[in-house]
């Protein structure tokens, strides 16, 4: 299952965020390190089923589907709070960097309200600026990476030259177990107007922050963004960076938590809410959902949480999601269960590619594969796109 970490300084709203997101009860409380272990749980990705545009009935395996919205599930690791210097041991060091090992993206939680400052601590909204809080996280995580291949760097840089080894090879194994791809070593390097055997300090820090940058893109959430102070601050964030999401994790999970009680009906990502037929809420109630409807899901058009999700997924790390059967024409697997699985796969896959997903055996045992759309077979260098129904045939 795809990992997604949720990360930034400490009380900001990382783990109100997570519980949204999650429905999972990681302790939320309005002081720096609360999260003192990384919890993870299941959040979903959510997209149109194809029962609805095809009239038939689903019978969901690996994911769900909710009046024809397919959610899919992805696992978010809720990481202590990070403070300037946590690659050096300050806060809580070394231990939370080590948490966002095998992450592919990053969700990164800042209070667009400016009313924590650098290290968490609590200030008057709009006495601190957000943006600063954006680099830092990245320079951290860098800073992390350097920390590993510093050490043995002039080493590695001997042993490539003497024994003619691939240097992308060489730095993927010592950075082993950080969940950093070859492809993004190569394709990082690229990008370096230098060879390695030229690159310093200043020159390897630059390298490790643009491969950080490829191999796990991070996503920002302006939290707290129905707060007076944190409009201005979410147009200089969107002005500044592409991904931005303003989001209201405290919203949401009241409206979640509401929903669950059955007092509303509200589904995760929509812009409105009902109050339950026959449902008497008192006034304290009536006053904080109307305080959301008009200062979150009207200004913005969701809570941000479900939007921040499928982001991460389908924009920050490009994936599509396709749908395999064994039996084209009836659009099941073999116990006749309907549209059964639906894969989160990358964008520009091929048919193989997505047998190797669904199991090792069955992408050996590769032969070719039918659009169960159309009837036909495809090819073997057929891209896939987003929402098809694919049947492999194996021999």
């Amino acid at each position: 299952m795809l990992q997604i970490a949720v990360t930034g300084k400490p009380n900001v709203g990382k783990s109100s965020f997570f519980n949204s997101a999650t429905l999972s009860q990681a302790e939320v409380a309005g002081y720096p390190f609360t999260t003192i272990d990384a919890h993870k749980a299941v959040a979903h990705v959510d997209t149109d089923c194809p029962c609805k545009e095809l009239e038939v009935v689903c019978s969901p395996n690996n994911s769900s589907c909710v009046e024809g919205r397919r959610l899919i599930p992805v696992e978010l690791i809720d990481v202590a709070g990070l403070v300037p210097g946590a690659h050096e041991g300050r806060g809580l060091g070394n231990k939370f960097l080590d948490d966002l090992r095998q992450a592919r993206a990053f969700i990164h939680v800042i209070d667009a309200s400016g009313s924590t400052d650098e290290e968490g601590r609590p200030v008057e909204a709009g006495t601190h600026d957000p943006l600063e809080d954006v680099e830092f996280l990245q320079k951290e995580i860098t800073m992390w990476l350097y920390g590993i291949i510093q050490r043995n760097w002039e080493r590695l840089v001997r042993k490539a030259l003497s024994e003619r080894l691939d240097m992308g090879k060489v730095i993927h194994e010592q950075l082993s177990g950080t969940g950093i791809m070859l492809e993004d070593i190569i394709e990082a390097r690229r990008k370096m107007e230098t060879d390695y055997t030229q690159w310093e300090k200043e020159e390897l820090i630059q390298f490790l922050d643009k491969l950080l940058r490829i191999a796990k893109p991070m996503l920002i959430v302006a939290n707290k963004a129905d707060l007076p102070s944190s409009s201005e601050n979410i147009k200089r964030l969107k002005e500044k960076y592409s991904k931005v999401v303003p989001a209201s994790a405290e919203s949401e999970l009241a409206l979640t938590r509401a929903a669950k009680a059955g007092l509303i009906k509200y589904q995760s990502g929509e812009g409105d809410f009902e109050i339950v037929d026959g449902v008497n809420l008192n006034e304290n109630q009536k006053k904080a959902l109307e305080y959301i409807r008009e200062n979150v899901l009207q200004r913005y058009g969701s809570t941000g949480v479900q939007k921040a999700l499928n982001q991460a997924i389908f924009q920050l790390l490009d994936m599509i999601v396709v749908y395999p059967v064994e039996d084209e024409h009836k659009l099941c697997d073999q116990k006749g269960n309907i549209l059964p699985d639906a894969f989160l796969i990358l964008k520009g896959s091929k048919p193989r590619d997505m047998a190797y997903v669904i199991h090792t055996d069955i992408g050996e045992r590769f032969l070719h594969a039918v659009d169960a759309r159309k009837n036909m077979r495809v090819a073997s260098d057929h891209e896939l796109k987003d929402g098809d129904i694919i049947s492999i045939i194996c021999r």
